[in-house]
């Protein structure tokens, strides 16, 4: 297929992860290879910044901050939780893009990002513009279907690990058989991030913390848990629990939601380890409880990263550029393992169709018939994703991070009000 001559336009939309901005790198580093793109623009905030026509020069940043973007966490091209509704907020997308020749538009985010993605090309299609659109994937939930993984999501469960090990000592120090200590961690509809921190337990010490994941896929059994919370203090000096935030009840409604939601409907989470704390403290008498919630820390953890997500965000940002390049359209890049015992990934293509506004849930067989603890299946599938650190350098002790210089490109439409 013919390429195509014009400019690139990328976006970043949803829950920022500590490498999106690898994927950028990734966009822009493979977008200076082809003659055929003239410009490379980046939208501020994702879809907000077309329909503002808030439009930044990327070409012009400079190689050193381009590089610095693959340690950055954030989304430093700003994001939105923003939902194309109107009619008219798709025609005026087609506007911004006609209006700056954008040929090739890349975006990175999860289910709802990706269901944008697919509408706006298809308008395209009928209004006869011709372009190629091209998702990246992105989400530390790692519910994104087709995809093995999605990048983010093996530097937050590495963080993850790392902080239950952390907690694991003070527990130790703290505790003589009546603490309970709750980490509450994301996790809106699928629980890999919660069982993400079973690599916190050393090999052949079963005993280790965590020592119960509560997990959205299992429904809570208030009974069941308590049981195995008071096994487990007559036998440790504690009792760690990870618990997601999307835990819950055998009627499927949330432990914990407000009634507020988000621009795509979904209920505002968080509180999950509060609850659960209410309910142990009111069954078993005597217990010291500690909540602890990492937020968005979690998410932004730069200084833990994985390498081998940092490398796999950056390419699948190059793959995006290759795709379109090459002809594809309407699909995301996706992650694809290799089937040798050393772990390996290269890079596929799904349609967007097929990805938005649908969850990979864990599978119930990588859950210990308990409910409450992960199997060698998912050990082995997790393992290899969090190998491996990153350099990131520092200045008077702390890490330094990408600033972009964000030359704004010049508006050429009206004011438009969403």
């Amino acid at each position: 297929m013919a390429e195509l001559v014009g400019n690139v336009l990328v976006g970043q939309s949803g829950g920022p992860t500590s490498v999106i901005n690898a994927s950028i790198a990734g966009v822009i580093a493979e977008a200076l290879n082809h003659e055929c793109i003239e410009e490379i623009y980046g939208t501020l905030n994702g879809v907000l910044g077309i329909l503002q026509e808030d439009l930044i020069d990327l070409a012009s940043e400079s190689q050193q901050q381009i590089r610095a973007l693959k340690h950055t966490p954030g989304a430093a091209l700003g994001t939105c939780r923003f939902k194309l509704k109107k009619q008219a907020d798709f025609d005026r997308v087609l506007e911004v893009f006609k209006a700056h020749n954008i040929r090739y538009f890349f975006y990175l985010g999860g289910n709802d990002s990706q269901d944008t993605a697919d509408k706006i090309s298809k308008l395209a299609q009928a209004q006869g513009w011709e372009m190629r659109v091209i998702g990246v994937p992105k989400t530390i939930d790692n519910d994104l279907p087709i995809t093995d993984h999605t990048p983010g999501y093996a530097s937050t469960i590495k963080y993850l690990a790392a902080t239950v090990r952390e907690m694991a000592c003070d527990n130790e120090a703290m505790g003589q058989g009546d603490l309970v200590s709750i980490l509450e961690v994301m996790g809106r509809s699928a629980g890999w991030l919660a069982a993400g921190t079973a690599l916190a337990k050393r090999r052949d010490h079963p005993h280790d913390s965590p020592h119960l994941i509560l997990l959205p896929e299992i429904p809570f059994n208030q009974e069941k848990v308590l049981e195995e919370i008071r096994r487990v203090l007559k036998r440790e000096k504690y009792c760690q629990i990870v618990v997601a935030e999307g835990l819950v009840d055998a009627d499927g409604n949330y432990v914990a939601a407000d009634a507020a939601t988000d621009a795509f409907g979904h209920a505002t989470l968080g509180g999950a380890g509060d609850a659960l704390g209410e309910i142990i403290g009111a069954n078993i008498p005597g217990v010291k409880i500690r909540v602890a919630k990492p937020g968005l820390a979690q998410r932004c953890a730069a200084h833990a990263a994985s390498k081998i997500d940092v490398d796999e965000a950056y390419l699948a940002g190059q793959a995006a550029v290759k795709a379109a390049i090459a002809g594809e359209t309407d699909k995301m890049v996706t992650i694809v393992r290799g089937e040798t015992d050393h772990y390996t990934s290269e890079t596929g293509l799904a349609p967007l169709a097929d990805v938005a506004n649908s969850v990979k849930k864990l599978p119930r067989e990588w859950i210990n018939e308990d409910g409450v603890s992960m199997n060698f299946q998912f050990l082995r599938y997790a393992q290899p994703l969090i190998q491996g650190e990153i350099a990131v350098p520092h200045d008077n002790g702390v890490p330094v991070f990408a600033r972009l210089d964000k030359v704004r490109v010049d508006k050429s439409l009206p004011a438009y009000v969403t």
